[in-house]
């Protein structure tokens, strides 16, 4: 499953993220990880998440994360859900067209690996592609 929450920013979609975050903890048989491009919420966080900086690796593009969230995936197989917090300002450069691959691309990754993505990112919800609108929780 790949789900996203777009909106503008100062709307609350980090503290839903957070939230959803540690409310999956509870009844997670798996790991979680949360992606962040900085630590200002590592202590928001249950313990039990892996919190992963981006910000100390360049990803310039979608396809540079799709490498990234797969090597995560790589070095551990019980990994249920990545939560992805500002999508837009971890990923340097990502237009319409690469948001359309970027989603195809985590779908294929949601199927093969039994991990669920859920992405937050400035993105205005009107101006969305109609594949990222009818992902969008």
């Amino acid at each position: 499953m790949v789900k996203f929450i777009a909106g503008k920013k100062g709307e609350g979609k980090t503290k839903r993220l957070i939230d959803m975050a540690n409310e999956t903890v509870k009844t997670t048989d798996g790991h979680i990880v949360f992606l962040d491009v900085d630590r200002r919420h590592i202590y928001d966080l249950h313990y039990d998440i892996r919190f992963v900086e981006t910000g100390d690796f360049p990803l310039s593009n979608y396809r540079e994360f799709v490498g990234f969230t797969c090597g995560i995936l790589s070095q551990n197989s019980d990994i249920t859900e990545i939560f992805v917090d500002g999508l837009t300002k971890i990923v340097d450069k990502l237009d319409s067209e690469d948001l359309v691959k970027l989603i195809e691309i985590l779908e294929n990754l949601s199927k093969n690996h039994s991990v669920d993505f859920i992405i937050n990112m400035n993105w205005d919800p009107e101006a969305a592609p109609e594949q990222l609108k009818a992902l969008m929780i």
